[in-house]
């Protein structure tokens, strides 16, 4: 029996996910890496231990990297070429001299998802825009078209000079001299891989869960069952003809005879690529950011310490597996542990005390294996479990949250298993509060999840740092009883935001069923940002001004409260247009509550007329959108935009000068910070409110296109919500953008938020979405 794999190192660096990972030939044993955090990384192996070190970090993309291959010594690069491809539809090459590219390819329209290296320099890559383009000495020598959606995967059968391609439209085209000679069909999903085999065969992978294996004639040879879920990564063994492969099920599994013969659970919900060393070893990139290496190699085993570690990091790892209308106590217990399972890597659930365990089978150790432990799974009685009841359902912690003086204080439910951030979500969401609350209410959850069965008042710590503390001034947020954070128990003041506030557009049912009404789009009405604190602001402004401003810039006090009029809704006049123009000139680190009036002063009548028939208007406002400068700055501004429609001039203006604005505002589309990506996310949106009803294909397009550049990210889930409601007010009534939204596989982004479990409203809009394409 082969050898088992086991660990040999883990490699951190990466700051988000690791979504491509390949071998790379010199130095020898290197580990080539490229992520979502935009950066591409050499990892070198170790002289002394069985570990590696960061050879080199590789920047100059704009958006995150996709793809990442190698290119063997020539003439010209002795060393070789590092490429890559990323989601800003370039491809770069490096070398192992320098962390700037050498030079840039371009001529792909969308993500390069996919490159492959053949002999003397050729490349070949695979882009969304549907194409795959053969590059020879810098330059595209030729563009393989067929497809009828995102080219996921190429490779190159170099002796035969073939070259094959593997797509969302579920086929593999199989070309010679630019021609298509063979289109393969038998995936009943996307194909996600390609790996050539020693004959003139080779592999691919697909959503489907399935592997297959054609010969180069274009018969499939075998369908190889294993994985439970989506297959993104396939690599062929030193042998040529056994394979590893990775997925969306948390696990690379190795293939030996058209068998899986080893399973390997990671600790990360995705395992978005493998690959395989020269002397055998196997890499994965995962969606923790993590690179982990494994080998059959005795010598290069890591430590017992750090394979138990990796064990119980697996074992502790929380499963989302729905056990649906399963109650708890109809599991078996630990007993079924004892019966051998039928396969490698079949998994089976048990009940252990008051937990669900899930265990995997290891057909090579005949054991089962804990991978984690299901989350969501309720039963049982507060009695047994030492929990808190909640409408029938066991919760760790319920607290007592009072929002409003003289009505009951409100439930909030939480388990130790979840995200805070998911948690405040659904208690947002429960009571109809605003979203803006969302960062205070996932606060008070961590804060206050340390001691069990309390129940408490909704109060903040006493602390007076002005910029840190729960009495500081937040630009945009909400008001509790007139006071931000207020240490008293007082009413909420909800924003007029038709999508969170006390007026909010709710929809009957935020879940997908037979007979439901889609009351999630098209959207009739623009969304704004209303929400303020006048007191807050003005204090801020008072502060900054004595204290950040240089004195020719300063503004006298008694103009600055004349503002406050301003902030709480009354009519603008001059006067206030002067003083705030002039706070506008403040420096950047000091003018955000500037920023802040006139996000609200944009919506008055007076103030929009008078600033958006300016020339220089929108070039003043898009400088804060660049990367460089301060996510409330970023946020204001682009809160600021949205407002702007309020008004006939704010509107006219906004579309005037649509694909400077929203080429501007993608600048901010990798923010980490959630209120600017959901004030971007309501941007899109507002234009596609604006655009829904008329015939402006480009304009569509560019909208259609920059929804799903931020859409592909990790964002917050109400931002993700409203770019799909964006989405479905562009094609609900649309045919020709349903046709682009599909061309450009918008597919392959809604269809993962079908599974997410909160907010509700996330999967039910991207049901409806999917029925229209």
């Amino acid at each position: 029996m082969a050898a088992r794999y086991k660990l040999r190192c883990s490699l951190a660096g990466h700051q988000k996910d690791v979504r491509a990972v390949a071998s790379g030939l010199l130095p020898e044993g290197s580990i080539l890496s490229g992520s979502r955090d935009v950066t591409a990384r050499v990892w070198v192996p170790n002289e002394t231990d069985e570990g590696f070190q960061e050879g080199l970090v590789m920047s100059g993309h704009t958006n995150f990297i996709s793809a990442i291959c190698y290119m063997p010594p020539d003439g010209t690069y002795s060393h070789g070429l590092i490429l890559t491809g990323s989601n800003d539809s370039t491809i770069l090459a490096y070398t192992l001299d320098s962390p700037e590219p050498i030079y840039k390819l371009s001529g792909h329209s969308n993500t390069v998802c996919s490159l492959a290296s053949g002999k003397f320099g050729t490349l070949l890559s695979g882009s969304w825009d549907k194409t795959a383009k053969v590059w020879l000495n810098k330059k595209c020598v030729m563009t393989l078209e067929g497809h009828e959606s995102a080219v996921w995967a190429v490779a190159i059968l170099p002796e035969q000079g073939y070259m094959l391609t593997g797509s969302a439209d579920k086929t593999i085209k199989v070309w010679k001299a630019g021609k298509c000679e063979k289109t393969l069909r038998g995936h009943e999903d996307c194909v996600r891989g390609l790996a050539v085999l020693k004959k003139p065969e080779f592999l691919s992978c697909s959503n489907d869960a399935t592997i297959r294996h054609w010969s180069i004639t274009g018969d499939c040879i075998g369908v190889y069952y294993g994985h439970e879920n989506f297959v993104y990564s396939i690599s062929v063994l030193p042998n040529g003809e056994d394979f590893v492969s990775s997925g969306e099920d948390r696990t690379v599994r190795v293939w030996q005879g058209g068998k899986v013969t080893q399973t390997i659970a990671h600790p990360s919900m995705s395992v978005w690529s493998v690959c395989v060393l020269p002397n055998g070893d196997i890499a994965s990139g995962s969606s923790d950011g993590i690179i982990r290496v494994f080998t059959t190699h005795s010598e290069k085993v890591a430590s017992p310490d750090q394979l138990t570690a990796f064990e119980a990091e697996v074992a502790s790892a929380e499963v989302p597996t729905q056990i649906g209308e399963i109650q708890k106590r109809d599991l078996p217990g630990p007993e079924a542990l004892l019966n051998p399972g039928n396969k490698d890597g079949q998994t089976k659930m048990v009940k252990t005390g008051d937990k669900v365990e899930i265990y995997h089978w290891e057909a090579a150790q005949t054991k089962w294996t804990k991978i984690g432990d299901v989350v969501g799974s309720s039963g049982g009685s507060q009695k047994s479990s030492g929990k808190t009841l909640y409408e029938g359902k066991e919760y760790d912690y319920v607290f007592s949250v009072d929002i409003e003086e003289g009505k009951p204080p409100l439930k909030l439910p939480y388990n130790k298993s979840e995200d805070p951030w998911f948690a405040a979500q659904r208690f947002l969401e429960k009571n109809n509060l605003s979203q803006l609350f969302l960062d205070q209410v996932a606060n008070f959850i961590t804060e206050n999840s340390g001691g069990s069965g309390m129940t408490i008042d909704q109060t903040a710590p006493q602390v007076s740092d002005p910029f840190t503390g729960g009495g500081r001034y937040i630009p945009g947020a909400p008001t509790i009883g007139g006071k931000q954070n207020s240490q008293q128990s007082q009413p909420v003041s909800y924003g007029a935001d038709p999508f969170t506030g006390s007026g909010s557009y709710q929809p009957a049912s935020a879940t997908q069923s037979s007979g439901v009404t889609n009351q999630y789009f098209p959207q009739k009405s623009y969304v704004t940002f209303d929400a303020s604190n006048s007191a807050a602001i003005i204090g801020k402004l008072k502060e900054l001004n004595s204290t950040k401003v240089e004195k020719g810039c300063q503004v006298e006090v008694e103009k600055l409260e004349a503002l406050s009029d301003l902030i709480q809704g009354k009519p603008a006049n001059a006067d206030q247009l002067t003083t705030m123009m002039k706070i506008l000139s403040w420096p950047h680190e000091a003018v955000f509550p500037g920023l802040d009036v006139l996000r609200i002063a944009i919506k008055d009548p007076f103030m929009s007329e008078r600033l958006c028939t300016s020339v220089h208007f929108v070039d003043s406002r898009l400088m804060y959108l660049t990367k460089t400068n301060t996510p409330n700055n970023q946020m204001l501004t682009l809160r600021t935009l949205c407002n702007m429609f309020k008004q006939h001039f704010g509107e006219t203006l906004a579309m005037q000068n649509r694909d400077k604005i929203i080429t501007a505002a993608l600048e901010c589309r990798l923010s980490p910070n959630k209120n600017v990506q959901i004030a971007l996310a309501t941007l899109l949106l507002n234009y596609s409110v604006f655009l829904q009803d008329k015939l402006d294909e480009e304009a569509k397009s560019q909208c259609l296109l920059a929804m799903a550049s931020v859409l592909e990210n990790d964002i917050d889930s109400e931002a993700m919500f409203r770019l799909l409601v964006c989405l479905g007010t562009l094609i609900k009534t649309d045919e020709t953008a349903q046709a682009l939204a599909r061309s450009i596989d918008i597919r392959n982004l809604v269809e993962p938020l079908l599974a997410k479990l909160e907010p509700a409203k996330v999967p039910g809009c991207a049901a409806f979405i999917l029925e229209l394409l």
